[in-house]
Protein backbone atom coordinates (compact mmCIF):
# COMPACT_ATOMS: atom_id res chain seq x y z
CA UNK A 1 0.00 0.00 0.00
CA UNK A 2 2.73 2.45 0.94
CA UNK A 3 5.56 1.42 -1.37
CA UNK A 4 7.18 3.61 -3.97
CA UNK A 5 6.43 1.06 -6.71
CA UNK A 6 2.71 0.93 -5.95
CA UNK A 7 0.88 2.63 -8.81
CA UNK A 8 -2.13 4.69 -7.82
CA UNK A 9 -4.48 6.03 -10.43
CA UNK A 10 -4.65 9.02 -8.12
CA UNK A 11 -2.92 9.84 -4.83
CA UNK A 12 -6.28 10.75 -3.32
CA UNK A 13 -6.98 6.99 -3.21
CA UNK A 14 -4.02 6.20 -0.95
CA UNK A 15 -4.85 4.74 2.46
CA UNK A 16 -5.27 7.56 4.99
CA UNK A 17 -5.44 7.40 8.80
CA UNK A 18 -8.54 7.51 10.98
CA UNK A 19 -10.22 10.71 12.15
CA UNK A 20 -11.67 11.38 15.61
CA UNK A 21 -13.64 14.53 16.42
CA UNK A 22 -13.13 15.51 20.06
CA UNK A 23 -15.83 17.77 21.52
CA UNK A 24 -15.52 20.45 24.19
CA UNK A 25 -16.42 19.30 27.71
CA UNK A 26 -19.15 21.31 29.41
CA UNK A 27 -17.85 19.97 32.70
CA UNK A 28 -14.52 18.36 33.55
CA UNK A 29 -14.76 14.63 34.39
CA UNK A 30 -13.59 13.40 37.75
CA UNK A 31 -10.49 11.30 37.11
CA UNK A 32 -11.41 8.20 39.06
CA UNK A 33 -11.48 5.46 36.41
CA UNK A 34 -15.27 5.26 36.33
CA UNK A 35 -17.47 6.27 33.42
CA UNK A 36 -19.58 9.30 34.33
CA UNK A 37 -22.42 8.97 31.86
CA UNK A 38 -23.44 12.62 32.21
CA UNK A 39 -20.03 13.88 31.09
CA UNK A 40 -18.70 11.07 28.90
CA UNK A 41 -22.09 10.75 27.22
CA UNK A 42 -21.10 13.88 25.28
CA UNK A 43 -18.28 11.99 23.56
CA UNK A 44 -18.40 9.36 20.85
CA UNK A 45 -16.57 6.04 21.11
CA UNK A 46 -13.68 5.54 18.72
CA UNK A 47 -13.53 2.74 16.22
CA UNK A 48 -12.66 -0.60 17.83
CA UNK A 49 -8.91 -1.14 17.74
CA UNK A 50 -7.46 -3.34 14.99
CA UNK A 51 -4.25 -5.32 14.64
CA UNK A 52 -1.31 -2.92 14.16
CA UNK A 53 -0.74 -4.24 10.62
CA UNK A 54 -4.46 -4.12 9.87
CA UNK A 55 -4.56 -7.86 9.06
CA UNK A 56 -5.97 -9.75 12.04
CA UNK A 57 -8.79 -9.19 14.53
CA UNK A 58 -7.55 -8.67 18.10
CA UNK A 59 -8.64 -11.10 20.78
CA UNK A 60 -10.21 -8.37 22.94
CA UNK A 61 -11.96 -5.11 22.06
CA UNK A 62 -10.50 -1.70 22.91
CA UNK A 63 -12.11 1.73 22.43
CA UNK A 64 -11.53 5.26 23.68
CA UNK A 65 -13.41 8.50 24.12
CA UNK A 66 -11.93 11.98 24.18
CA UNK A 67 -13.05 15.39 25.45
CA UNK A 68 -11.25 18.64 26.15
CA UNK A 69 -11.59 22.02 27.83
CA UNK A 70 -9.30 25.02 28.18
CA UNK A 71 -7.13 23.27 30.75
CA UNK A 72 -6.86 19.60 29.79
CA UNK A 73 -7.25 16.85 27.26
CA UNK A 74 -9.40 14.05 28.73
CA UNK A 75 -9.18 10.43 27.57
CA UNK A 76 -11.30 7.48 28.64
CA UNK A 77 -10.35 3.97 27.49
CA UNK A 78 -12.16 0.66 27.89
CA UNK A 79 -10.12 -2.52 27.47
CA UNK A 80 -12.02 -5.81 27.50
CA UNK A 81 -10.03 -8.46 29.38
CA UNK A 82 -10.75 -11.85 30.90
CA UNK A 83 -7.69 -11.74 33.15
CA UNK A 84 -6.62 -8.33 34.47
CA UNK A 85 -3.09 -8.47 35.77
CA UNK A 86 0.00 -6.35 36.27
CA UNK A 87 3.30 -6.50 38.10
CA UNK A 88 5.11 -3.20 37.49
CA UNK A 89 4.60 -0.57 40.20
CA UNK A 90 7.54 1.82 39.74
CA UNK A 91 6.98 4.89 37.54
CA UNK A 92 9.06 5.04 34.35
CA UNK A 93 9.80 1.34 34.27
CA UNK A 94 9.23 -0.33 30.89
CA UNK A 95 5.47 -0.63 31.16
CA UNK A 96 4.96 -2.53 27.89
CA UNK A 97 6.46 -5.55 29.67
CA UNK A 98 2.95 -5.76 31.15
CA UNK A 99 -0.35 -5.60 29.34
CA UNK A 100 -0.66 -1.89 28.74
CA UNK A 101 -2.35 1.00 26.98
CA UNK A 102 -0.17 3.49 25.10
CA UNK A 103 -0.82 7.02 23.88
CA UNK A 104 1.26 8.71 21.15
CA UNK A 105 0.80 12.41 20.48
CA UNK A 106 2.41 14.75 17.93
CA UNK A 107 0.90 18.23 18.40
CA UNK A 108 2.51 19.81 15.34
CA UNK A 109 2.08 16.85 13.01
CA UNK A 110 5.70 17.09 11.87
CA UNK A 111 6.77 13.61 13.18
CA UNK A 112 9.24 15.22 15.62
CA UNK A 113 9.06 16.09 19.33
CA UNK A 114 6.28 13.69 20.16
CA UNK A 115 5.05 12.20 23.41
CA UNK A 116 4.54 8.60 24.44
CA UNK A 117 2.64 7.61 27.56
CA UNK A 118 2.10 4.04 28.76
CA UNK A 119 -0.08 2.81 31.62
CA UNK A 120 -0.81 -0.65 33.04
CA UNK A 121 -3.66 -2.09 35.11
CA UNK A 122 -1.89 -1.00 38.31
CA UNK A 123 -2.06 2.64 37.14
CA UNK A 124 1.71 2.75 36.74
CA UNK A 125 2.84 5.32 34.18
CA UNK A 126 5.83 5.64 31.86
CA UNK A 127 6.02 8.90 29.90
CA UNK A 128 8.68 9.69 27.31
CA UNK A 129 9.63 12.60 25.08
CA UNK A 130 10.98 11.51 21.68
CA UNK A 131 12.83 13.99 19.47
CA UNK A 132 12.23 12.13 16.21
CA UNK A 133 11.29 8.62 15.02
CA UNK A 134 13.67 5.78 15.84
CA UNK A 135 14.55 5.39 12.15
CA UNK A 136 16.22 8.82 12.42
CA UNK A 137 18.38 8.02 15.50
CA UNK A 138 16.53 10.18 18.03
CA UNK A 139 17.30 11.50 21.44
CA UNK A 140 14.77 9.87 23.76
CA UNK A 141 14.14 11.39 27.20
CA UNK A 142 12.99 8.39 29.20
CA UNK A 143 13.44 9.20 32.89
CA UNK A 144 14.03 12.95 33.23
CA UNK A 145 10.81 14.13 31.60
CA UNK A 146 7.22 13.90 32.81
CA UNK A 147 3.82 15.16 31.66
CA UNK A 148 3.52 17.75 34.43
CA UNK A 149 0.12 17.81 36.07
CA UNK A 150 -0.91 14.45 34.60
CA UNK A 151 -3.79 12.72 36.37
CA UNK A 152 -4.62 9.05 35.76
CA UNK A 153 -6.91 6.48 37.31
CA UNK A 154 -7.69 2.84 36.59
CA UNK A 155 -10.80 0.87 37.59
CA UNK A 156 -11.39 -2.87 37.15
CA UNK A 157 -14.59 -4.60 36.14
CA UNK A 158 -13.27 -7.72 37.78
CA UNK A 159 -10.45 -8.49 40.18
CA UNK A 160 -6.82 -7.51 39.68
CA UNK A 161 -4.21 -10.31 39.79
CA UNK A 162 -6.78 -12.96 40.71
CA UNK A 163 -6.50 -16.00 38.45
CA UNK A 164 -9.49 -17.80 39.94
CA UNK A 165 -12.19 -15.76 38.19
CA UNK A 166 -13.02 -14.26 34.79
CA UNK A 167 -12.94 -10.48 34.47
CA UNK A 168 -14.75 -8.17 32.05
CA UNK A 169 -12.65 -5.07 31.40
CA UNK A 170 -10.49 -2.34 32.84
CA UNK A 171 -11.08 1.38 32.46
CA UNK A 172 -8.43 4.09 32.21
CA UNK A 173 -9.22 7.76 32.69
CA UNK A 174 -6.67 10.54 32.30
CA UNK A 175 -6.36 14.32 32.22
CA UNK A 176 -3.36 15.77 30.38
CA UNK A 177 -2.70 19.52 30.76
CA UNK A 178 -2.28 21.33 27.45
CA UNK A 179 0.80 23.20 28.63
CA UNK A 180 2.58 19.90 29.24
CA UNK A 181 1.64 18.49 25.83
CA UNK A 182 2.21 21.35 23.41
CA UNK A 183 5.73 22.00 24.56
CA UNK A 184 6.66 24.39 21.72
CA UNK A 185 3.63 26.65 22.08
CA UNK A 186 3.31 27.91 25.64
CA UNK A 187 1.53 31.14 24.63
CA UNK A 188 -1.57 29.45 23.21
CA UNK A 189 -1.43 25.71 23.83
CA UNK A 190 -5.17 24.98 23.40
CA UNK A 191 -5.75 23.52 19.89
CA UNK A 192 -9.32 24.70 19.31
CA UNK A 193 -10.23 24.12 15.66
CA UNK A 194 -6.94 22.33 14.94
CA UNK A 195 -5.93 18.82 13.92
CA UNK A 196 -3.35 16.95 15.96
CA UNK A 197 -1.74 13.63 15.02
CA UNK A 198 -2.31 10.89 17.59
CA UNK A 199 -2.46 7.15 17.91
CA UNK A 200 -3.23 4.64 20.65
CA UNK A 201 -1.90 1.12 21.07
CA UNK A 202 -2.79 -1.80 23.31
CA UNK A 203 -0.05 -4.30 24.18
CA UNK A 204 -1.33 -7.74 25.15
CA UNK A 205 0.79 -10.72 26.24
CA UNK A 206 -0.02 -14.41 26.39
CA UNK A 207 0.34 -15.59 29.97
CA UNK A 208 0.73 -18.70 32.06
CA UNK A 209 0.15 -19.22 35.75
CA UNK A 210 2.95 -20.16 38.10
CA UNK A 211 1.73 -20.75 41.66
CA UNK A 212 -1.22 -18.48 40.92
CA UNK A 213 0.93 -15.65 39.57
CA UNK A 214 0.74 -14.34 36.01
CA UNK A 215 3.85 -14.68 33.84
CA UNK A 216 4.50 -14.04 30.17
CA UNK A 217 4.88 -17.07 27.94
CA UNK A 218 8.30 -18.15 26.65
CA UNK A 219 9.08 -20.51 23.78
CA UNK A 220 11.23 -23.65 23.82
CA UNK A 221 14.36 -21.47 23.51
CA UNK A 222 13.26 -19.47 26.57
CA UNK A 223 12.55 -16.38 24.48
CA UNK A 224 9.45 -14.35 25.20
CA UNK A 225 6.69 -14.87 22.69
CA UNK A 226 5.87 -11.57 20.97
CA UNK A 227 3.03 -9.47 22.30
CA UNK A 228 -0.02 -8.77 20.20
CA UNK A 229 -0.43 -5.09 19.41
CA UNK A 230 -3.73 -3.48 18.48
CA UNK A 231 -4.13 0.18 17.52
CA UNK A 232 -6.77 2.77 16.77
CA UNK A 233 -5.37 3.77 13.35
CA UNK A 234 -3.48 0.91 11.64
CA UNK A 235 0.21 1.34 10.85
CA UNK A 236 0.50 -1.28 8.11
CA UNK A 237 3.66 -2.58 9.80
CA UNK A 238 4.64 -3.70 13.31
CA UNK A 239 6.08 -0.29 14.16
CA UNK A 240 4.10 2.36 16.02
CA UNK A 241 6.96 4.84 15.65
CA UNK A 242 5.98 6.05 12.19
CA UNK A 243 4.07 9.18 13.26
CA UNK A 244 3.07 10.07 9.71
CA UNK A 245 0.67 7.10 9.85
CA UNK A 246 -1.03 8.14 13.08
CA UNK A 247 -4.64 9.26 13.12
CA UNK A 248 -5.98 12.81 13.07
CA UNK A 249 -7.85 14.30 16.03
CA UNK A 250 -9.90 17.45 15.43
CA UNK A 251 -10.70 19.64 18.46
CA UNK A 252 -14.24 20.90 18.01
CA UNK A 253 -15.73 23.61 20.25
CA UNK A 254 -19.29 23.83 18.89
CA UNK A 255 -22.10 22.43 21.01
CA UNK A 256 -22.62 19.50 18.67
CA UNK A 257 -20.30 16.91 17.21
CA UNK A 258 -19.07 17.85 13.77
CA UNK A 259 -20.61 15.29 11.46
CA UNK A 260 -17.55 15.04 9.27
CA UNK A 261 -15.35 12.22 8.10
CA UNK A 262 -12.97 14.43 6.20
CA UNK A 263 -9.29 14.77 6.85
CA UNK A 264 -7.45 17.93 5.77
CA UNK A 265 -7.50 18.25 1.98
CA UNK A 266 -3.77 17.55 1.67
CA UNK A 267 -3.72 14.51 4.01
CA UNK A 268 -3.38 11.98 1.14
CA UNK A 269 -0.53 14.03 -0.32
CA UNK A 270 1.37 13.95 2.99
CA UNK A 271 0.85 10.17 3.24
CA UNK A 272 2.15 9.70 -0.30
CA UNK A 273 5.19 11.90 0.36
CA UNK A 274 6.17 9.89 3.42
CA UNK A 275 5.76 6.63 1.49
CA UNK A 276 8.33 7.97 -0.98
CA UNK A 277 10.54 9.25 1.83
CA UNK A 278 10.66 5.85 3.54
CA UNK A 279 11.70 4.27 0.25
CA UNK A 280 14.43 6.89 -0.25
CA UNK A 281 15.86 6.07 3.18
CA UNK A 282 16.66 2.57 1.91
CA UNK A 283 18.78 3.89 -0.99
CA UNK A 284 22.38 5.16 -1.09
CA UNK A 285 22.39 8.97 -1.26
CA UNK A 286 24.60 8.95 -4.35
CA UNK A 287 22.40 6.59 -6.37
CA UNK A 288 20.32 7.71 -9.34
CA UNK A 289 17.18 6.23 -7.78
CA UNK A 290 17.72 8.34 -4.67
CA UNK A 291 17.93 11.53 -6.71
CA UNK A 292 15.11 10.65 -9.09
CA UNK A 293 11.88 12.67 -8.97
CA UNK A 294 8.68 10.73 -8.35
CA UNK A 295 5.57 11.88 -10.20
CA UNK A 296 1.91 11.35 -9.43
CA UNK A 297 -1.64 12.60 -9.87
CA UNK A 298 -3.50 14.31 -7.03
CA UNK A 299 -7.19 14.71 -7.83
CA UNK A 300 -6.18 14.55 -11.48
CA UNK A 301 -3.46 17.20 -11.23
CA UNK A 302 0.25 16.53 -11.75
CA UNK A 303 2.55 16.68 -8.74
CA UNK A 304 6.06 15.45 -8.00
CA UNK A 305 8.28 14.51 -5.10
CA UNK A 306 11.72 16.00 -5.63
CA UNK A 307 14.87 17.29 -3.98
CA UNK A 308 15.03 20.97 -3.18
CA UNK A 309 17.56 23.10 -1.37
CA UNK A 310 16.37 25.86 0.95
CA UNK A 311 18.62 28.01 3.11
CA UNK A 312 21.50 25.64 2.49
CA UNK A 313 19.59 22.54 3.56
CA UNK A 314 18.17 19.75 1.40
CA UNK A 315 14.51 18.70 1.57
CA UNK A 316 12.11 16.44 -0.23
CA UNK A 317 9.36 18.66 -1.59
CA UNK A 318 5.86 18.51 -3.08
CA UNK A 319 3.37 21.30 -3.71
CA UNK A 320 -0.38 20.98 -3.32
CA UNK A 321 -2.26 22.13 -6.44
CA UNK A 322 -5.23 23.06 -4.22
CA UNK A 323 -3.93 24.81 -1.11
CA UNK A 324 -0.74 25.98 -2.85
CA UNK A 325 1.19 24.87 0.21
CA UNK A 326 4.67 23.44 -0.17
CA UNK A 327 5.37 20.42 1.99
CA UNK A 328 9.02 19.84 2.86
CA UNK A 329 10.45 16.70 4.46
CA UNK A 330 13.98 17.13 5.77
CA UNK A 331 16.50 14.30 5.56
CA UNK A 332 15.79 13.47 9.22
CA UNK A 333 12.07 13.23 8.44
CA UNK A 334 10.68 16.47 9.89
CA UNK A 335 7.72 17.94 8.01
CA UNK A 336 7.42 21.67 7.44
CA UNK A 337 4.80 23.61 5.51
CA UNK A 338 5.25 26.80 3.49
CA UNK A 339 2.21 28.80 2.41
CA UNK A 340 2.48 30.41 -1.01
Amino acid sequence: MHGQNKIFKDIKDIHTPNLYVSDFADKAPLIDGFIDDEIWGQAQWSETFVDIEGKAKPQYSTNFKMLWDNQNLYILTKLEEEHIWGTLKQRDTIIFNNNSFELFLDPHGDTHNYLELEINALNTVWDLFIGKPYRNNPKVVRFDWDVKGLKTAVAHNGTLNNSTDIDESWIIEMALPWKSLNVDNDKNPVPEGDFWRMNFMRVHWEFLLEKGRYKRVRDSANKLKPSSNSVWSPQGVVNIHQPEKWGYVYFNKSNYTRKVKELPKDAPLVQWMYAQYRQKLRLPNHSKLYQKEIKGLFYGKNICFKRKIKEGKWFWCSKSPFTQKQYLISDDGKLSVLAE
